[in-house]
């Protein structure tokens, strides 16, 4: 099941000399769709980290099926999970828009850290599993 969907567009300053979407840009792509799920949620990602609540990525595991080319168009999946007591999974998928094409296939684990750099998981953000 999805739980949150963002369309995006390819740019052409985000593709190599090949003319795809370089690797590392997906990864942008994730990130922007996980903060605007984020936002649908009424949590703002710059505010959580100026109220100290640290989010961070603790791992990516990334399965790149096929490439996107400039000017395609595009959706990103989010659903969250709970991975441990201190950590979230999100699974998320890159699909070509018109033709659901599957692009990208991720599972990005976080967690939050305190202000001593250890990890917790704060109450506020149990609203991503609702």
């Amino acid at each position: 099941m999805t739980l949150f969907q963002h369309a995006m567009e390819v740019r052409d300053y985000e593709c190599d000399l090949q003319g795809v979407v370089n690797n590392a840009v997906y990864q942008n792509y994730l990130e922007h769709a996980r903060h605007e799920f984020l936002k649908t949620r009424g949590l703002d990602f710059a505010r959580l980290t100026a109220d100290g609540v640290i989010v961070v990525v603790v791992r990516a595991e990334i399965d790149y099926l096929a490439s996107l080319r400039s000017g395609d168009r595009f959706h990103v999946s989010v659903e969250p999970t709970r991975e441990s007591r201190i950590r979230l999974a999100f699974l998320q998928e890159i699909r070509r828009a018109g033709s659901d094409e599957l692009i990208v296939k991720a599972r990005i684990i976080t967690t939050a850290v305190n202000a001593r750099g250890r990890p917790y998981l704060p109450a506020m953000l149990d609203v991503l599993l609702d």
